[in-house]
Formats: structure tokens, sequence, C-alpha cells
């Protein structure tokens, strides 16, 4: 067998097993659903009226809800950062890791199968998201083009997140500090562009909102989104944010996890 299938061969087994835990415990997965969704219905409900006025003249909560959308999918693709550190957190602090060392299990494919069995969950709740901005009357005007490319950011998004609460799972030395760490990931689109344009914001928070890395994405998402020109300097500050907060995760969380394998 080549070092590569039994890499395949270990990460599948891996995956297997997290997706056997997300299935075991629903009510987890129900609540990355219901996080992005109560976002959606509040600020559309309670706040939209207003805000979409704002942003355009007798927009209300038509206007609002078509500019808050990216931005809730991707705090959609972030709150699974959240469950995805504890997992690992927990695989650190709990033994399996131990017992996994006495094993002939390629390195590394226990991360990998957490990734992966990350994604799936992410790129559900993503999809469900959407679902329910579209019933609340949300429509992609940049066509099927730009709901596959619009996917393509999320799915990149998802995996840099991802890589990230991995890192903070094998880093952390308790599960609880773990679950603290994404939470940054979840507060960054409101000091973003995702909720109100940077250009209302004080000086100082504006160049933070400009510079962070969820505004450059939410705004390519929008592009796509609502048909509309992108911005290069966007795509582009998009895809290298992406790059390097996955390359972070990813090497951080190898060299932490070097002694197993």
């Amino acid at each position: 067998m080549s070092t590569m299938t039994y890499v395949a061969r270990d990460s599948a087994t891996m995956l297997r097993r997290n997706l056997v835990h997300i299935r075991r415990y629903p009510s987890l997965t129900i609540m990355l659903v219901a996080q992005p969704i109560l976002l959606l219905l509040l600020f559309t409900f309670v706040f939209g009226g207003t805000m979409g006025d704002g942003l355009t003249s007798g927009g209300g909560r038509e206007a609002y809800l078509v500019y808050i959308t990216p931005a809730i999918l991707v705090m959609a693709v972030a709150s699974v950062a959240s469950g995805t550190s504890i997992s690992v957190a927990m695989d650190m602090t709990e033994g399996i890791v131990a017992r996994f060392k006495t094993m002939a299990i390629a390195r590394g494919s226990l991360l990998t199968g957490h990734v992966l069995g990350a994604m799936i969950q992410t790129l559900f709740v993503v999809v469900v998201t959407g679902v329910v901005a579209v019933l609340l009357g949300y429509r992609v005007d940049g066509g099927p083009a730009g709901l596959l490319a619009a996917f393509g950011v999320l799915a990149m998004l998802a995996f840099a997140t991802t890589w990230l609460a991995v890192m903070f799972g094998v880093t952390s030395k308790s599960v609880e500090t773990a679950s603290n760490w994404p939470i940054l990931l979840v507060l960054l689109p409101f000091l973003g562009s995702g909720f109100v344009p940077t250009e209302s914001m004080p000086t100082a928070i504006r160049w933070f909102a400009e510079y962070q890395p969820f505004t450059p994405v939410i705004e390519t998402l929008r592009a796509f989104l609502d048909g509309t020109p992108l911005d290069a300097t966007d795509g582009l500050l998009a895809v290298a944010w992406c790059a390097g907060l996955a390359l972070v995760g990813y090497l951080v969380s190898r060299k932490s996890f070097a002694p197993v394998g």
C-alpha cells in the first residue's frame, strides 16, 4: 500500500468517526444552524426597516436583507469553528490522542478527519441559512455563475476558519479555552462591512473594518451574489486572507500535533 493510500484510508476513517459524532449529537448542528438564522431574522425584521432606509431611500427591509445576507452567510461559516475547536480540544485532553499514539495510523489523519467533517457541517449550515434567506425574499441577481462563485468563496473561507479552529483546539490547554477563541471569528463581521457601510464609521474603526479579513470576503460575496462588478482588490484580498489564515492554522496545528503518529 502506497503512502498516499495509507494516509487517505486513515483520514477517511477519522472522517467517518467525526460524522458519527455529528449524527449522534444533532443538537449541536441545530444550534449552529439556528444562530445565523436567528441573526438573519433579528436584523431583517427588527432593524431592517430603519437600516434599509438608511442604505437606500425607501429601501426598507428588502434592501437591508440584500445587504446583510452575505454577512450572515460568513457568520454561519464562522459559527461552526467553535464546535470544531471544542471537538479537537476534547480529543487532545481526554486521552484519545494518547491511545492513537499506540496505533499504526497516519500522522495527522486525526486532524484531517476533523477538517473534512467540519467542512461538511459548515457547508450544510451555509445551505440551510441561504435557503431561509431566499424564503424571506432574498434573490441572487448574479445568476448561477455568481451563485457558484459565491459558494466557492464560502468554501474557501470555511477551509481557512476550520484550520484556525483546529489550531485553537490543538494549542489550548482546556476545552473551555478552546471554546473562547473562535468567538473572535463570529464577532469580526460586526466590525466590518457586514451590517453597515464602512464609510459611516469613525476613522479608526473604519480603518480596522476595511483591512480586517472578513470585509473583503463579504464584499466579494456581495459582488457575486448581486451581480455587480467585483473590485479586484477585494477579490485578491479575500483569497490572500483565506490562504494565509489556512496556512497559519495548518502549520501551527501540525507542529503542535507533531508528537502524534
